[in-house]
């Protein structure tokens, strides 16, 4: 039997996904591109230089995504893309992912389209996969050197959307002994970036038995990235 928030009971998300039709892409599209049409609901890798390994964890996104088509209403595509910064279809992605283990670096132009990208409402989920911590920090503060990353606080909807997370992100693996937190930085009402740091949550994603996790970590992993990609997706873009 299915659980009451699988049976899509809470009222934020009946109310977004009503409305979603006719309001939930994300994107607020100039002349230059409006001959494209909407937005896909879609995941996007973000391919990255500076030499970390962006393209970590295989088999995280494929089974996000799947989670996604099965346990939501959300006509999302269940194929993973992988796009870069400069990519003319960055727009039609509203949600991009982040993952490795090393050094990330943006070029000056990379880091106007991910601020263009993110005002005009787009969403990046960025998962410190235990090595990304101070070059993510270092090169957001140069895409919004005003606003900085600040701990989300357990009561937004990010972690009450679909399912509850009453004490932030769950903990997938051990790094340091520090606990899962959950870092963002707001445009409006809207979050717009989410960093999940000493969670691992792309690891949690990956297929059971490619870490020495139990099944149950794993789930929680999936339900947590099912309210982010319902977030990013049914968010309204405030100025």
């Amino acid at each position: 039997m299915r659980s009451s928030t699988q049976r899509f009971r809470r009222p934020l998300l009946c109310a977004a996904l009503t409305v979603f039709a006719v309001a939930a892409t994300p994107f607020v599209r100039t002349a230059l591109d409006a001959s494209r049409g909407p937005g896909r609901l879609a995941v996007a890798r973000l391919q990255y230089e500076g030499g970390g390994d962006w393209y970590a964890n295989p088999s995280s996104i494929p089974n996000l995504l799947t989670a996604i088509a099965e346990r939501t209403a959300l006509p999302v595509e269940r194929t993973e893309f992988k796009v870069k910064l400069t990519d003319s279809a960055l727009f039609d992605y509203p949600f991009l992912h982040v993952t490795g283990h090393g050094e990330i670096k943006f070029s000056d132009a990379e880091i106007v389209r991910l601020r263009e990208y993110l005002t005009r409402g787009g969403f990046l989920h960025v998962d410190d996969n235990y090595g990304l911590d101070e070059s993510f920090r270092r090169e957001i503060k140069r895409v919004f050197p005003d606003r900085p990353l600040t701990e989300v606080p357990t009561t937004h909807p990010i972690y009450h959307l679909v399912y509850d997370f009453p004490k932030g992100p769950p903990k997938v693996h051990e790094h340091d002994g520090k606990p899962a937190q959950g870092f963002g930085i707001f445009i409006g009402n809207r979050l717009a970036v989410y960093y999940t740091y000493s969670a691992d949550l792309g690891n949690g994603w990956e297929d059971v038995g490619t870490y020495p996790d139990p099944p149950a970590v794993h789930e929680q992993a999936l339900r947590m990235g099912i309210n982010l990609f319902t977030y990013a997706a049914t968010s309204r873009v405030t100025p």
